[in-house]
C-alpha cells in the first residue's frame, strides 16, 4: 500500500472492510438490530462513505454525537435512522426535527427544548431517554429519571414526541469480568420498569456497545450500538484480537519518504536530541507528524516507540515526533526519497497496527484512528469506495 504519486501522505480506507465488520456483528449479535456508530467523522475515516458501506453491511442505525453530524448524514442523502446524543442549551433543533433526526433526552430542560422545536415544526420529535446506570458521565440520574419520565409522558399524550427507545452506555464492558457490567444491566432492568410504571414505552431498548456486543449477550436488548468493531478493531484487547472476532481494519495510514541521509556515529536526531545513533546509519524522513494526528507520545523514549513499515522491516522512530515529520532509523538498508513507508494498517504486510501504534503512545487504539487529521487526504477503496479521493 503506498499514497498516490505526488501525495505525500493518506489514509486509505477500506469501504468493503467497513461492510464485511458490519455484517460480523449483525451475525453475532442474532435479533437485535446494529447502530454503527459514525461519529467524529466516523472515528476518522469519513463520516457520509462509512455511513454508507455500513448500511451496506446491514446497520439500520447510525449512531452520531452531535446533531451537526446527522444533519450532515442527511444533506449527503442518508435517509436511515440516525440518532445524535449530546445536546447542549441553545441548539437549534429545528432542522433535526424537521429532518427526523432521533435526540437523545436526558433532562427536562433538553425535553422541553425539544418540544419546542416540535411545536416550531408541526411535526412529533423522535427522542431516545438516556438513563444512566453507573458511568456518571450522561443520561438521567436514578434520582432525576421519575420526573423526567412523567414529563415525558405529559408530552408523548399532547403528541410533541415519540419515544422511539432508551438507553444507557457501559463503563466497563471491555474489562474482563468486571463487576460494573451485571450492576449496569440491573439499573437498566429497573429504569426500564421505572418507565413503564410510569405510563413510558421504553421502544427500542440498547445498553450494549461493541465490546457488550460481542461479549455480554444479555446485554444486547434490541439494539446494540457498534463503534470501535466498524472500524475493524477489538473492543477488548484482552479478550480477543480483531482477527479473533473476525474482524479487518479499515485504515491505512501510507507516506513516502520524503528525505534520505547517512549520518556518522554519535549524530543526534530531532528536537532535543534524544536519539542518538551508535553507528554510522541511513536516515529517513516520513512525512507526518503530530499536525496529522500521530501521537507524539510515540517517541523514542529510550525503549521503544512507534515503527513504521520501510524497505521490508518496521523502522523505530529516531527521536522525537514533530509537527509535520518524523525520522526513522533505516541502519545500513537501502532506501530513496519516494519510497513507501507505512505507519500502519492491517498488518498484513508486517506493518505496525493502530494497537500497535496505541501500545507505544500509552493510549488506545479509538484515538489512534480517530485523531488523524484533516491535512491528511483519505482514499477510498472497496467495492462501495471505487478508489476514488
Amino acid at each position: 500500500m503506498q499514497p498516490r504519486p505526488g501525495v505525500p501522505a493518506e489514509a486509505v480506507v477500506d469501504l468493503a472492510a467497513i461492510t464485511h465488520n458490519v455484517g460480523v456483528v449483525r451475525r453475532r449479535v442474532g435479533a437485535a438490530a446494529v447502530m454503527a456508530v459514525v461519529k467524529a467523522d466516523a472515528y476518522g475515516h469519513g463520516l457520509v462513505p462509512v455511513a454508507r458501506a455500513a448500511l451496506a453491511g446491514g446497520a439500520t442505525w447510525l449512531g452520531v454525537a452531535h446533531v451537526h453530524e446527522a444533519l450532515a448524514l442527511r444533506e449527503a442523502g442518508v435517509e436511515a435512522d440516525v440518532l445524535a446524543w449530546i445536546l447542549t442549551p441553545g441548539t437549534d433543533l429545528v432542522p433535526a426535527v424537521r429532518a427526523g433526526v432521533d435526540v437523545s433526552v436526558a433532562a427536562v430542560w433538553a425535553l422541553e427544548a425539544v418540544v419546542a422545536a416540535a411545536r416550531a415544526t408541526g411535526r412529533r420529535a423522535r427522542i431516545h431517554l438516556e438513563v444512566d446506570t453507573g458511568m456518571s458521565r450522561g443520561g438521567a440520574s436514578p434520582a432525576e429519571w421519575p420526573a423526567l419520565l412523567d414529563a415525558v409522558a405529559k408530552h408523548v399524550e399532547a403528541g410533541a414526541v415519540q419515544v422511539r427507545g432508551t438507553w444507557a452506555h457501559f463503563a466497563s464492558a471491555d474489562v474482563p469480568g468486571d463487576a460494573s457490567v451485571p450492576a449496569q444491566l440491573q439499573a437498566f432492568e429497573d429504569a426500564l420498569r421505572t418507565a413503564r410504571e410510569h405510563g413510558v414505552d421504553p421502544g427500542l431498548r440498547h445498553h450494549a456497545n461493541s465490546a457488550a456486543a460481542f461479549f455480554v449477550p444479555s446485554a444486547r436488548y434490541d439494539l446494540v450500538r457498534a463503534g470501535l468493531a466498524v472500524y475493524g478493531l477489538s473492543p477488548a484487547p484482552e479478550l480477543a484480537t480483531g482477527a479473533d472476532l473476525g474482524l479487518r481494519p479499515a485504515m491505512t495510514l501510507a507516506a513516502r519518504l520524503a528525505h534520505v541521509r547517512r549520518v556518522p556515529a554519535g549524530a543526534g536526531v530531532s528536537y532535543g536530541l534524544t536519539y542518538t545513533v551508535a553507528r554510522e546509519t541511513t536516515l529517513g524522513l516520513v512525512p507526518v507528524g503530530y499536525g496529522d494526528g500521530v501521537p507524539r507520545h510515540a517517541s523514542w523514549n529510550g525503549e521503544h516507540s512507534g515503527e513504521v513499515l520501510v524497505a521490508g522491516a518496521r523502522r523505530r522512530i529516531a527521536g522525537r515526533v514533530c509537527m509535520d515529520q518524523v525520522v526513522v532509523d533505516l541502519g545500513n538498508d537501502v532506501a530513496a526519497p519516494g519510497d513507501p513507508a507505512l505507519v500502519f494498517g492491517p498488518g498484513a504486510d508486517g506493518e505496525a497496527t493502530a494497537d500497535d501504534w496505541a501500545a507505544a503512545a500509552g493510549t488506545i487504539s479509538w484515538e489512534i484512528v480517530t485523531r488523524i487529521g484533516s491535512r491528511v487526504p483519505r482514499r477510498y477503496v472497496g467495492p462501495t469506495g471505487g478508489d476514488v479521493a
